[in-house]
C-alpha cells in the first residue's frame, strides 16, 4: 500500500501507521541501551547498603546515597515504562500516541539517569578521595554529560533542520 507523499517528513513516503511503527522500533533500540545501563547501575547501588563500609559513612554521604538510589529507581521505572505502556495498549490502534508517550517516558528516564550518574559519581569520589576538588570534578563530568546527551544533539537538530 503506497504511503502518502511527505507524510513521514524528511523525504519519507510512509503512512502514519508505518511512521509510528518505525519510530517505535527506533525508540525501543534506544531504550535497550539506556535501560541496560540504568539497571546495572541501580543493581550495584542496591548492594552498597549491605557492605561494611556503608555503616561508617557520614550522614551527608548516606543522604547522597539515598537520593542516588531513589533517582536510580525512578530512572529504571521511566525507562522500563514504555515497554509496559506498549504491552497495555497493544492492539488498541493507538500506536502514534503510544510512541509519543513512550518517547516522553524515555526522555524523562534519561534526565533521571543523568541525575543518578552524577549523584553516584559524587558519592564515590567523596568516599574515595575526601578531596575538596570533588564538586569541581563532578561538575566537569556533568558538563560533559550535558554536552554529549543534550547540547550536541540540539545543536545538530537546529543546524541541520534549518538547512533543509
Amino acid at each position: 500500500m503506497p504511503g502518502v507523499s511527505g507524510a513521514g517528513g524528511a523525504g519519507r513516503d510512509e503512512t502514519a501507521e508505518e511512521r509510528a511503527d518505525r519510530q517505535w522500533q527506533e525508540l525501543i533500540q534506544e531504550i535497550r541501551v539506556a535501560q541496560t545501563g540504568v539497571q546495572i547501575l541501580f543493581g550495584f547501588l542496591l548492594t552498597v547498603a549491605f557492605t561494611p563500609v556503608f555503616h561508617g559513612l557520614s550522614q551527608t554521604d548516606k543522604t547522597i546515597y539515598i537520593v542516588t538510589v531513589v533517582l536510580g529507581a525512578l530512572a529504571t521505572g521511566a525507562l522500563i515504562g514504555p515497554v509496559a505502556f506498549h504491552r497495555i495498549v497493544s492492539g488498541r490502534r493507538i500506536k502514534p500516541e503510544a510512541v509519543t508517550w513512550a518517547a516522553r517516558l524515555t526522555f524523562t528516564g534519561l534526565i533521571l539517569l543523568l541525575a543518578t550518574c552524577t549523584a553516584a559519581l559524587l558519592l564515590v569520589l567523596r568516599v574515595a578521595t575526601h578531596n575538596a576538588r570533588v564538586p569541581w570534578l563532578v561538575g566537569g563530568v556533568l558538563a560533559w554529560y550535558l554536552l554529549c546527551w543534550f547540547a550536541l544533539p540540539l545543536w545538530a537538530r537546529i543546524r541541520y533542520t534549518a538547512e533543509n
